[in-house]
């Protein structure tokens, strides 16, 4: 008679709104078991998890103190905090999470970036890599874009080509209904006027540019590009009326549109192109591509996948990408794997859920 496996013992760090999310899927599923959960915020500690989800509770409870998280007894922890690199005080706060909770033994799944470390530099690949070698456990870095949708989709659409000459991947993307005052019109700099958004939001452009150009080396690598540089451009639209935001006003004059594109170059030719457009409100930039997602592959035979809708809630979509990979992460040999090492991440039926 085989002996029924037993779950996967796992902590959630950071219970945002993507990390709520992965506290209601970890809580649903049948080969998962939640075992704590970090949080930021003091009021939280001590509380149930299910008190934070607005239901009964669940036998588990909050902790700020990293020490807990770092001597518990979990397999995985799904690291989902904001990003070190655009709110701490200290950038590079996540990698020095990272490397404590894999040295002491635990994969570890973020949604911070880490989706290829080696764009970080030797120094930041070295560091992970060997807390991986001491806890001999598996770190992922994974999300909706980049993470998915620049990442893998053009990798696994290349399967169908007998030769790839050039990858471009664009979002496309407005902004008038989210209403987050401190993401559009604090950390993307929304309706604030040029000099304020030159002088205030340099953490957040760094911060983007290094996820996408993360992107850019995973695929670059993936295809067998060997990339020379990667080169970014960056253009800003300017509201030309008063806009009105869920999040709040965008006054005339103020941003109201950023353009961004990662060039991966072998020489003077761009193979590997990601662009970024990010609308305040769906009037500006008319002569910008519209909504939606488009992924093109030059090549034989050339591949174009357009969608105007795919993902209704992208927040929802981050947190189960990184649920759902779990059970890969822990059965992987220890190191640092990334979409290149993983097998496809693949969901679950419904019916093996609890109820």
């Amino acid at each position: 008679m085989t002996t029924p496996q037993r779950p996967l013992r796992v902590v959630q760090w950071g219970s945002g709104n993507v990390g709520r999310h992965a506290l209601r899927a970890v809580l649903a599923r049948t080969d998962l078991e939640l075992v704590g959960c970090y949080v930021t915020n003091p009021a939280k500690a001590g509380r149930d998890v299910g008190e934070l989800l607005d239901r009964p509770a669940v036998g588990v409870r909050c902790t700020d103190r990293i020490s807990d998280v770092l001597e518990a007894d979990a397999d995985c922890v799904l690291h989902m905090p904001l990003p070190s690199k655009q709110v701490a005080d200290d950038p590079e706060l996540d990698t020095t999470h990272l490397c404590a909770l894999l040295a002491s033994g635990k994969n570890v799944i973020t949604t911070v970036g880490y989706v290829y470390p080696k764009a970080y530099g030797t120094d930041v690949l070295a560091r992970l890599q060997d807390a991986c070698t001491v806890g001999r456990v598996s770190l992922h870095g994974t999300g909706v874009n980049p993470g998915f949708m620049a990442d893998l989709v053009p990798l696994v659409l290349s399967g169908l080509c007998e030769r790839v000459d050039r990858v471009h991947v664009r979002e496309a993307s407005e902004f008038s209904r989210y209403p987050s005052p401190e993401i559009i019109l604090g950390m993307m700099g929304f309706g604030k006027t040029p000099a304020e958004y030159n002088a205030h939001t340099g953490r957040y452009r760094r911060w983007l540019s290094g996820l996408f150009e993360e992107s850019v080396h995973l695929v670059a690598d993936g295809l067998a590009m060997p990339i020379d540089r990667v080169a970014v451009d960056e253009e800003v639209l300017l509201a030309e009326v008063d806009l009105q935001l869920a999040a709040g006003p965008v006054p005339e004059g103020t941003v109201a549109g950023q353009r961004w594109v990662w060039s991966g170059m072998v020489g003077d030719t761009t193979v590997v192109e990601l662009e970024a457009i990010y609308r305040a409100h769906p009037t500006v930039g008319a002569h910008w591509a519209g909504s939606g997602w488009y992924t093109r592959i030059d090549g034989r035979p050339p591949i174009t996948l357009e969608l105007e809708r795919w993902l209704g809630n992208g927040l929802l979509g981050t947190a189960m990408h990184a649920v759902n990979a779990v059970p890969a992460v822990c059965a992987a040999p220890a190191g640092i794997r990334t979409f290149l090492d993983l097998p496809v991440i693949l969901g679950r039926w419904g019916g093996r859920h609890r109820s």
